[in-house]
C-alpha cells in the first residue's frame, strides 16, 4: 500500500540519545501503575479482562486490516520459516493470531512455532482456536522468558511489545533467546503524520475507545490503547534502541499509511 517503504537503521546514522550506554528506560504506563511490577500486573489484568471479545474488537476496530498485517509480517520471514529445523517464538501472543500466521507461512516445512503470553485467559482462547494443531503455548512473562539462550531462529511480537514495562529489557530478552543470525519482528501501531494522521487521530482517540468500551463492557483498556501508542518510541528512536540492545541491523516498514509498521532486526 501507499507509503509502505523500508527505513533502514545503522548505528552511525542516528542521533545519540542521553545516557552513557543505552537509551533511557521507557515502557508502558497504565493509569495507576508506578513501577515495573505494577505496570506488568495492570497490563496482565487489563488483557485478561477483555479476552472474551478481544478478537471481535480487533477485527471490528481495524476494519479487518489486522488480518492482512499479520499475514504480511509472517510472509516477511518466509525464508526462516521454510526451514524444517526452524524454531519461532511469538511473544505477547494474545489469542494467537500472529502465531497462526507464522504457522501458515511455515507450512509444510515442519518448523516449530511457540506462542507465549502471561495473560491466562488469552492463552485459553488461543488454545481453543488452535483446534489441535502443532503450535505450542507457554504462559510466560516477555521480560523473563523460560527458554535457554539461543533457542530460536525467529522472535516476533504483534501489538504487544508496547505494553512491556521496559522496552530496552524486552529487546535484550528477545536478543538473548535468538540464535546467532536469528531475526526479530515487532509489529505494532503507529500514529501517522500529515492529513492522514489528523483524520486517524479523531477515530483512534475518540471513536475507537468509545466503541471498544461499549462492546467489551470494560472501561479502561480501550482508553489505554491510544495513550500507549502515543507513548511508544517513534521509528527512528525504536531502531536506535534495537541497535543499542545488540541487534546488528534494524529497519521499520510502515503498513497502511503508517497506521502500523514492522520493526525488523537481526542478531
Amino acid at each position: 500500500m501507499q507509503g509502505d517503504r523500508v527505513h533502514e537503521g545503522k548505528t552511525a546514522g542516528f542521533q545519540k540519545m542521553s545516557g552513557p550506554s543505552e537509551p533511557p528506560v521507557i515502557g508502558a504506563a497504565p493509569a495507576g501503575a508506578s513501577d515495573p511490577a505494577t505496570v506488568s500486573r495492570a497490563v496482565q489484568e487489563m488483557f485478561s479482562s477483555i479476552a472474551p471479545r478481544y478478537d471481535l474488537l480487533n477485527h471490528l476496530l481495524s476494519f479487518s486490516v489486522d488480518r492482512w498485517w499479520w499475514w504480511r509480517a509472517a510472509r516477511t520471514f518466509a525464508d526462516v520459516l521454510s526451514r524444517p529445523d526452524a524454531r519461532a517464538l511469538d511473544v505477547c501472543c494474545g489469542t494467537g493470531d500472529m502465531a497462526f500466521a507464522l504457522e501458515r507461512s511455515a507450512a509444510p516445512s515442519g518448523a516449530q512455532i511457540f506462542g507465549a503470553d502471561f495473560a491466562h485467559p488469552m492463552l485459553q482462547r488461543a488454545l481453543a482456536k488452535a483446534n489441535g494443531n502443532r503450535l505450542r503455548w507457554v504462559e510466560a512473562d516477555a521480560l523473563n522468558l523460560p527458554f535457554a539462550d539461543a533457542s530460536f531462529d525467529l522472535v516476533t511480537s504483534a501489538f504487544g511489545f508496547r505494553n512491556l514495562a521496559d522496552y530496552n529489557a524486552g529487546l535484550r530478552e528477545f536478543l538473548r533467546v535468538l540464535r546467532p543470525g536469528g531475526q526479530v519482528g515487532i509489529l505494532d501501531c503507529h500514529e501517522p503524520g500529515g492529513w492522514m494522521g489528523k483524520v486517524y487521530c479523531v477515530y483512534f482517540r475518540r471513536i475507537l475507545p468509545a466503541v471498544g468500551t461499549a462492546i467489551s463492557g470494560v472501561k479502561g483498556p480501550y482508553a489505554y490503547l491510544p495513550a500507549s501508542v502515543g507513548r511508544f518510541p517513534a521509528p527512528n528512536e525504536m531502531k536506535e534502541r534495537m541497535l543499542r540492545a545488540g541487534f546488528q541491523k534494524a529497519s521499520w516498514t510502515p503498513y497502511t499509511f503508517g497506521i502500523a509498521g514492522l520493526y525488523r532486526g537481526q542478531k
